[in-house]
């Protein structure tokens, strides 16, 4: 699309427009405390927009939406009590609700029912299109955060009662010191140096969903809230993300421990020469082929999982957290039970490509077995070739000496012959006298008329 300034300018590239806004194509809600965010996200493979459309199509006051509306990737929908947010992104899409928090859920409550008072219909939130990767019920309220104990006691029984882990959110100040939840000193919280606490206990509950709970001070912004949960959200959705590759190591474990056992036995075989090369190329072609299978499938999933974990890192940073006295930050927890993780299909992805580069070098091994072989063979043949190209012209120059005594008792036939007519006719002459006085003579003629034919020949070549 051009603008009027590019009359002042070369021509817009084709993609200018698209990519300098791409950094407003998914802006953060502006979220009024207190407020209920039920969020999902779902692996989108065989879904497409319009039935994602279709879907959207059936909330309250959205009959008119088009399939057009979803062709950026983002849309934000107003219906009558709650705001919807939909996104799309390479292997799932995200549905966040936001709606006011009722008065039965706010703090002091005992781990309320917050299902029952959800604004859409539970029947439309169970038919989203696609297979669930995160659900989570995220309440966000006012609380002032001078009392570090009592709000924890609070907090503690909204989440209803279990071992939580919580962050003091945006601190930069350290905080004093405070005893952790394993008895040691760790920095806990004095006065509020941060704008909200975070909490959650990264368990699904039994309606399937997971809970976290923002506290924030009076005089919150909606754009500071809507941040704070854009952040949580996306951290949890990207942790789940990044461990999809997790079942796949596991899966792949037995068949690398299987190759890796095959590739000894055929290195060994092929040192020792204990099997034929045909047998080892056709075992090798097949280790191969298993091998680049794999690689094939799971490298788009190894990829996945670093980018994944990269971004849990990134929205890590941005929480800038503190500890609350007695609990795990959001960050010392995630990164205690992820990076494990992640370093299993890092160094599987890497065993998978270190497989594969010896395979080749196996082959490569073979490949160079079979050359020699087949330059011994190529070596004897032409031992053979030469051998009989010897014995050729041995009989070659029997032939030829043959044929110049034959040569030579036709001509010396011809001049007694001829001799003999002379002599009927009355020449004084002794036919056989003169036929063996002149047989060095044909002998000589013969044999040097048969050496200019052979340099003839070989000078034409």
């Amino acid at each position: 699309m051009q603008h009027a300034h590019t009359s002042y300018l070369p021509p817009d590239d084709a993609l200018r427009s698209a990519l300098h806004n791409e950094v407003h194509a998914r802006p953060s809600a502006r979220i009024r405390l207190p407020a209920l965010i039920t969020y999902v996200a779902v692996l989108n493979e065989g879904i497409t927009r319009d039935m994602e459309w279709a879907h959207l199509s059936q909330l309250p006051e959205q009959g008119a939406l088009t399939p057009d509306a979803l062709k950026d990737n983002f849309l934000r929908l107003r219906s009558p009590g709650f705001t919807l947010k939909w996104e799309r992104h390479s292997e799932f899409s995200r549905y966040s609700i936001v709606q006011p928090l009722p008065e039965s859920a706010q703090l002091g409550a005992s781990e309320p029912d917050l299902l029952a008072c959800l604004a859409v219909s539970r029947d439309w939130l169970s038919r989203i299109p696609g297979r669930t990767v995160a659900a989570v019920q995220l309440a966000m309220m006012h609380a002032p955060l001078d009392d570090a104990t009592g709000l924890m006691a609070q907090a503690l029984t909204w989440l209803g009662g279990r071992t939580v882990v919580a962050s003091l959110m945006g601190s930069n100040a350290a905080p004093a010191a405070g005893p952790g939840s394993d008895g040691s000193t760790r920095q806990g919280y004095a006065h509020p140096m941060g704008h909200s606490w975070a909490l959650t206990q990264f368990r699904l509950q039994d309606d399937g969903f997971e809970r976290m709970l923002v506290l924030a001070p009076e005089g919150t912004s909606q754009t500071r809230a809507g941040r704070i949960a854009a952040r949580l959200l996306e951290l949890e959705t990207y942790r789940l993300m990044a461990l999809r590759g997790l079942p796949v190591v596991k899966a792949l474990g037995p068949m690398l421990t299987q190759a890796e056992s095959a590739l000894v036995s055929i290195t060994a075989r092929l040192e020792s020469k204990s099997a034929s090369d045909q047998e080892l190329l056709d075992t090798l072609v097949s280790l191969a082929a298993g091998v680049e299978r794999a690689t094939a499938e799971n490298v788009y999933r190894f990829s996945a999982t670093q980018a994944y974990y990269t971004l849990v890192g990134q929205r890590i940073a941005e929480l800038r957290e503190k500890a609350i006295p007695g609990t795990q930050t959001i960050g010392e927890f995630m990164q205690r039970r992820l990076s494990p993780a992640i370093a299993t299909v890092a160094a599987t992805a890497q065993r998978l490509a270190s497989l594969s580069e010896r395979v080749a070098r196996t082959s490569d091994l073979l490949r160079t077995r079979v050359d020699i072989a087949t330059e011994v063979q190529n070596q004897q043949l032409l031992e053979k070739l030469t051998r009989g190209q010897e014995l050729q012209l041995r009989l070659q120059s029997t032939v030829e000496g043959l044929s110049i005594a034959a040569i030579s008792y036709y001509v010396i036939s011809l001049l007694l012959y001829g001799g003999k007519a002379l002599k009927s006719v009355g020449v004084p002459i002794n036919p056989e006298l003169a036929a063996g006085a002149l047989v060095p003579v044909v002998l000589w003629v013969v044999w040097h008329t048969t050496q200019k034919i052979h340099a003839k020949l070989h000078a034409g070549h």
